[in-house]
């Protein structure tokens, strides 16, 4: 198995169809026999195929797994590594897909080149063997997962989200192709859309904001709150283009400084609830920047000086169809009240949780729930 330790920089190809250049990418950085991570709903799309196409006309062995499930577990990372050992051992491996393929070919890279389990990369830098090259492939409009070093991966039975973040693991090319986005769903263009919107608003008030993160961030919010309402009406090519290119770098920005309360909120909801991340997020995020707004309010001026950030965020939300309140969610995931104090709790100790510009307790979580519900 041939490994390198990955640069710092990334390359990022922009524009139409340029998943045909992928086999010629592949070779590049020097790799012959590719494991892909991926979904079915993505085989189901022909995106798949197309990728598997490039691959193949630039005579590159190409081995595929597509069982990723939603919030990718500790399961979907060790059933990926398995079928990598199955054959000759792989030298590269392609995320492709929403932030769940993406996050479990980061998770993959991990174990097939540095053994052990995931719990054992949970932080930041754990990896002390050389990593694979690796290349991301984005085909939503949101989770910035493409220029990250972090797979987020969620422990089997409990399902708690694992940050596990190695400069490493980052992909050292990316491909931003905007027809991929075709096929996508309008909710699911929605969910996508308004995380990576969360990702420019946290990332831009972290404590850990820097000049750099920042305009990352401010560029991200200028296309994806331009860009969210004709991204969800179909055949939307440049609204859609937009939006992918303000998701990376929305992504970016997370990468360069960190997010907050609304992810540390979202976390618990998910894991103890399976509701989809970009919704839990989108759901506690405007309560977020009201409590925010005492330490942050200056940076979210910046963003919409003509209004109230939280109401333009419920704005977008009720043009994507997303729920408003956790009541909303509570006929399909059975949420009651007695659970806030249980929700509360998890969150206050979530990573990102830190990183919120006003401090949170589990009596401040408990009330970002309450007004939620």
């Amino acid at each position: 198995m041939h490994a390198f330790d990955s640069e710092l920089t990334q390359r990022v190809i922009f524009g139409d169809n340029s998943i045909e250049k992928l086999g010629e990418l592949t070779q590049i950085l020097g790799g012959s026999r590719v494991l892909i991570v991926t979904d079915r709903g993505i085989e189901k799309s022909g995106i798949l195929a197309r990728a598997v196409s490039a691959l193949q006309s630039t005579g590159i062995a190409t081995y595929v797994f597509v069982d990723v499930t939603p919030n990718p577990t500790t399961e979907d990372v060790e059933a990926a590594v398995a079928v990598a050992k199955a054959d000759v051992p792989i030298d590269l491996i392609i995320g492709l897909g929403g932030g769940s393929p993406m996050d479990c070919a980061k998770g993959t890279n991990f174990l097939l080149t540095n053994g052990g389990k995931m719990e054992d990369y949970w932080g930041t830098n754990k990896a002390k063997r050389p990593m694979l090259p690796s290349i991301g492939v984005p085909t939503t409009i949101g989770t910035g997962s493409e220029a990250q070093s972090f797979a987020l991966i969620a422990q089997r039975g409990t399902h708690i989200k694992m940050a596990c973040g190695d400069r490493k693991a980052k992909f050292g090319t990316v491909i931003l192709d905007p027809t991929l986005t075709e096929t996508l769903p309008r909710s699911v263009a929605a969910i996508t859309g308004i995380d990576a919107i969360a990702h420019a608003i946290e990332s831009f008030i972290s404590t850990r904001r820097n000049p750099m993160s920042q305009m990352f961030s401010q560029h991200a919010w200028q296309l994806l709150n331009a860009n969210f309402e004709a991204a969800l009406a179909p055949k939307s090519g440049a609204a859609r283009s937009n939006m992918l290119f303000g998701a990376y770098l929305a992504g970016l920005a997370i990468e360069n400084s960190m997010l907050g309360a609304a992810h540390a909120c979202a976390n618990p909801l998910t894991a103890r609830y399976d509701i989809i991340h970009g919704v839990a997020v989108a759901l506690m995020l405007p309560h977020v920047i009201r409590f925010n707004s005492t330490d942050a309010g200056k940076f979210y001026r910046q963003f919409h000086p003509d209004g109230s950030l939280a109401d333009r965020i419920v704005h977008l939300k009720q043009i994507g169809d997303l729920p408003n309140t956790l009541r909303a969610c509570a006929v399909q995931h059975t949420i009651t009240p007695t659970d806030i104090p249980i929700l509360a709790k998890e969150a206050s100790i979530q990573w990102t949780a830190q990183f919120n510009p006003r401090p949170l307790n589990i009596k401040d979580f408990t009330k970002l729930y309450e007004a939620a519900y």
